[in-house]
């Protein structure tokens, strides 16, 4: 999906497509073979200066594309042409030790898991910046007044910054979680055809170890060619990181709606809304994020089916996988950076705000009011007067504070003077604009912390 959204939705690529390419990926595949002979080497399994020749061969760009386009079309395989034109390039007398002991998916697998790691690096540059604008949006709207709504009607008085406070929240643990599922995610597979480690005996486990160690990885305790668990979890993680923005989107998507008028995306001058309605200024980033956002989603229920393998490898869920993480992967980054524009540029109307926080003529008050006169009637005695009153604002289209001054039941207890104080919305927003700063300082902290790692769209994927 995210590759059939037009060229201007797909600015601010963040790189994921890069990473993503058949080069790219050929060249992780490589930069694990290149692990998997140093490891051998220092285990004594292949002769001293193999590893070296190998490496300096496992360069994309020393391998002759045309032979391994050829071979990929004679083949159908996924990797034997790749394999077969390193060690061309190796020669005599170490190109007979590439690719010693190992099958494809050993190699694949875990050269795909170094592309996430990089992809990982991506989302966590991204998340910081995020977070830092979100950071500013918190603080500026601490104490900036608006309705607070639930099941789409108001309920009682917020602030703008802490529906940001709510995302940041959200947006922290999600940090938390991508740095949680590194150790169970980023492992090296070495177990042979079927992850026996019948093909290396039993210095299969120490050379498993030792690529591990060369590409900054962990190691599969048991290699299995059929365990995917772990791959799916990122993708369930991608998936509820995914669910956010969304959530983000929508959000500034409605509130954006004309009879709301509460905050705009940036809309740069010369953008144009519609080729008819010459006053549209439409919500077009909010809508690619929406749009985005379900495209990871719905990769979920794929990852899940993937881990469906039989016996010790099944090709087809490995095709299930592979497909759900690439276009997961591709379409959260682009997610993440139409997130960060509208953070970065997103306009308040705390005046449209207030406007709109008035639209109840003083409805969404109730709470306060029933609070207050249930100290001397008790709560259920209080809420049914003030509900009365409520409900005849509403249906009649009268002023609710007239209503209630009205009222003996409520005039025995609260004087004119009182009703008017707790119908003012601005003495009743709770935490919000502590929570607001709270948020936003928590936010700045979290954001400075996260730096992109080395290596993280490199030609190479070696940390």
């Amino acid at each position: 999906m995210s590759d059939a959204l037009p060229t201007a939705a797909r600015s601010n690529d963040p790189g994921l497509r890069a990473l993503y390419a058949q080069e790219s990926r050929w060249q992780a595949w490589l930069d694990v073979e290149v692990a998997l002979a140093r490891a051998q080497e220092e285990l004594g399994i292949i002769p001293a200066g193999a590893a070296e020749a190998i490496a300096g061969a496992a360069r994309l760009e020393r391998l002759d594309r045309a032979r391994i386009n050829e071979g990929f079309a004679r083949t159908g395989h996924t990797l034997v042409p790749l394999v077969w034109e390193l060690a061309r390039v190796v020669g005599e007398p170490h190109g007979g030790w590439v690719h010693w002991g190992a099958t494809t998916q050993n190699i694949t697998q875990t050269g795909d898991l170094l592309i996430l790691r990089s992809a990982h690096s991506v989302y966590l540059r991204q998340l910081g910046e995020i977070l830092a604008a979100m950071s500013d949006l918190a603080d500026r709207g601490a104490e900036m007044i608006m309705p607070g709504r639930t099941h789409g009607q108001h309920a009682v008085p917020a602030t703008f910054g802490y529906k940001v406070a709510v995302w940041i929240d959200e947006i922290a643990r999600h940090v938390e979680r991508l740095e949680q599922a590194r150790p169970r995610l980023f492992v090296a597979m070495l177990g042979g055809g079927a992850g026996t480690f019948a093909s290396l005996g039993e210095l299969g486990p120490p050379v498993q170890a030792g690529i591990a160690r060369h590409l900054d990885f962990g190691t599969m305790a048991v290699p299995s060619r059929a365990l995917g668990d772990h791959l799916a979890e990122n993708i369930c993680l991608l998936g509820m990181m995914a669910a956010t923005c969304g959530k983000i989107g929508r959000e500034i998507y409605t509130l954006m709606k004309t009879e709301f008028g509460e905050v705009e995306e940036p809309v740069p001058p010369g953008t144009v809304g519609s080729s008819t309605m010459p006053q549209k200024r439409n919500p077009k980033l909010c809508q690619d994020v929406i749009a985005l956002a379900a495209d990871v989603r719905m990769q979920v229920p794929l990852a899940l089916e993937a881990m469906q393998t039989e016996h010790e490898a099944d090709r087809t869920t490995t095709l299930m996988m592979d497909a759900a993480e690439a276009r997961a992967a591709i379409a959260m980054g682009d997610a993440l950076a139409r997130l960060t524009v509208i953070l970065e540029g997103l306009r308040l109307d705390p005046d449209r705000m207030r406007a709109n926080l008035q639209l109840g003529g003083g409805l969404i008050m109730a709470e306060a009011v029933m609070l207050q006169l249930g100290q001397a009637l008790g709560r259920q005695h209080a809420h049914d007067i003030v509900y009365d009153a409520a409900q005849a604002a509403f249906e009649q289209r009268r002023d609710f504070s007239a209503l209630l001054a009205a009222d003996p039941r409520v005039t025995a207890h609260l004087d004119a003077a009182a009703i008017a104080r707790l119908l003012d919305p601005t003495a009743y927003t709770g935490l919000c604009a502590t929570m607001a700063r709270d948020g936003a300082a928590r936010a700045r902290a979290l954001a400075g912390s996260l730096k992109p790692e080395a290596g993280s769209v490199g030609r190479t994927m070696l940390a």
